[in-house]
């Protein structure tokens, strides 16, 4: 929810740097279908049928990726806002979307070796 909030922000805002904000809506939203990719994989529960594909290893690559992205293109887009308040707000939600994407890999992470070890 907070990519897409992030999303809306930035594309309801006047721009003044035409190329950092394309990368900010670029990232978001290609982290957000990404998301919700996975999030189907594990509803449907298509990883038992798709066994030749590391799932928790595909999972950790994307999130680790996507939150870096997430963060460059955060950073990138606060520094270009100008006091502009829609850039401004959509940086910030991008800012929680990097804590909430590290904070998922944390606990996936957690999880996994808690239930590896059991």
């Amino acid at each position: 929810v907070t990519l897409l909030i992030a999303f809306i922000c930035v594309r309801s805002s006047p721009w003044t740097n035409y190329s950092a904000y394309t990368y900010f809506e670029v990232v978001t939203i290609c982290d957000l279908i990404m998301i919700l990719a996975f999030y189907l994989v594990h509803l449907f529960r298509f990883y038992r049928v798709l066994t030749c594909i590391s799932w928790p290893l595909s999972e950790l690559l994307h999130y680790l990726i996507g939150t870096l992205l997430l963060l460059i293109a955060s950073i990138v887009a606060a520094s270009k806002s100008y006091n502009w308040s829609g850039l401004v707000a959509g940086s910030i939600f991008g800012f929680l979307a990097t804590f909430l994407c590290l904070a998922s890999v944390w606990l996936s992470y957690k999880i996994s070796c808690v239930t590896q070890s059991t």
